[in-house]
């Protein structure tokens, strides 16, 4: 195991009825601006427990931001924060409005400059509005790190940016307020988790036991608690599970001093800007045909993968790890979660342009040993057909 640091200051607030304690966290009197997305918060009653646990502070509320969080919808909310001299942000729903509540957190001191730099230019932050977040959708970890994917429109780019400063003071995870979701929404939150734990985990063996056995339990867990939620959509015990696992999949511990990849989430962001399929969606399409791509460098992993958490045991090394990319094409499925590009009618002709997107966004030399070219990519997309 590497040499490492980790640092995550977040306070979690787990369990049903958490969303009164914003009443403690919170200062009477604070101006607190609340973002989140459509309508759902609304209709599900969430936004009123928000609402009825802030009683005691001055609330503005912003709401519409997107998945796939855009610039242009953000910079009405930092221009909104800056008029009502907003102190601190409250961010309700899922990564996409954590997210983007990142990125206002920090656009909103921003001085010098236009604030996509943040994201563009990865210009540092020195400075930002503390934030918290109430979690309604379990998939990418932003409850608990300090990252954050934004998109342009204009420019066709979504690209992700962090700092330590922006990770979230608190975050609510009560379980019982995710209950409404679509199964669509569910399915690709658990396939999302999924892949934050592969992208840390499927690179080469290092000794790094605990990081290992760590990251095969959320997997466990996510097979078997994905689909109980998918049937079950209000029982809380698989449901808690699934939160949980969500969160962990990416606060930073398992992917603590060992190798990551990420080459997955790189491509996967190019199909979602260019024909707006959903982030989990996007991942479900890329991975096979990744791991597929570059099996001789990841084959070892594969195959303890596929002992591990697969249960394979029998044949070759080499087959293992065949059959263990063929078990994970097969989960994603079974969640009604397509895995080939032209299930959402993308063909062979657009590959170009998708190379030439990660070639604007320097995504030139990606994974773990940062040997993923251009060319690899292109083979890779050419695999996801």
């Amino acid at each position: 195991m590497q040499n490492f640091t980790f640092q995550n200051p977040v306070k979690i607030l787990f369990g049903q009825g958490r969303i009164q304690d914003l009443s403690r966290e919170i200062p009477a009197g604070q101006r607190v601006l609340v973002t989140y997305g459509g309508g759902s918060v609304v209709k599900n009653g969430t936004l009123g427990e928000v609402r009825a646990a802030l009683a005691h502070a001055q609330v503005t509320e912003f709401g519409g931001i997107e998945p796939n969080p855009t610039y242009e919808t953000l910079m009405e909310a930092v221009i909104l924060a800056r008029q009502e001299r907003s102190e601190f942000l409250l961010a309700v729903g899922g990564g996409s409005v954590m997210d983007g509540t990142k990125f206002i957190s920090a656009a909103i001191p921003f001085e010098h400059g236009d604030p996509w730099d943040l994201v563009i230019r990865k210009a540092p932050v020195k400075a930002a509005v503390p934030f918290g977040t109430v979690l309604t959708l379990p998939a990418t970890g932003s409850e608990m790190n300090s990252g954050a994917v934004i998109t342009r429109k204009s420019l066709g780019a979504k690209l992700a940016f962090g700092s330590p400063l922006l990770f979230p003071r608190f975050s609510v995870l009560d379980p019982t307020r995710t209950y409404s979701l679509p199964p669509r929404q569910v399915a690709n939150g658990v396939v999302d988790a999924f892949v934050h734990v592969l992208e840390q985990y499927l690179t080469y063996p290092i000794f790094a036991p605990v990081q290992d056995e760590f990251a095969e339990g959320l997997l466990r867990t996510l097979i078997r608690v994905g689909p109980e939620t998918l049937q079950h959509p209000e029982s809380y015990e698989p449901r808690a599970s699934f939160v949980w696992a969500a969160t962990l999949a990416l606060n930073g511990l398992i992917g603590a001093g060992v190798p990551q990849d990420w080459a997955t989430h790189m491509l996967g962001h190019e199909l979602t800007a260019r024909f707006g399929l959903d982030h989990g969606q996007s991942l479900a399409v890329v991975l096979p045909a990744m791991l597929e791509e570059r099996f001789e460098a990841k084959k070892d992993k594969l195959a303890q993968y596929g002992e591990r958490v697969w249960q394979l045991r029998d044949g070759s090394l080499e087959n293992r790890a065949q059959q263990a990319i063929q078990a994970t094409r097969a989960f994603f499925e079974s969640l009604g979660v397509k895995t080939h590009l032209k299930d959402y009618g993308i063909q062979a002709s657009e590959i170009p342009g998708l190379v030439q997107a990660l070639e604007s966004h320097g995504m030139t030399a990606l994974g773990e040993k940062n040997d993923v070219t251009l060319g690899v990519s292109k083979r890779v997309y050419e695999r996801a057909l």
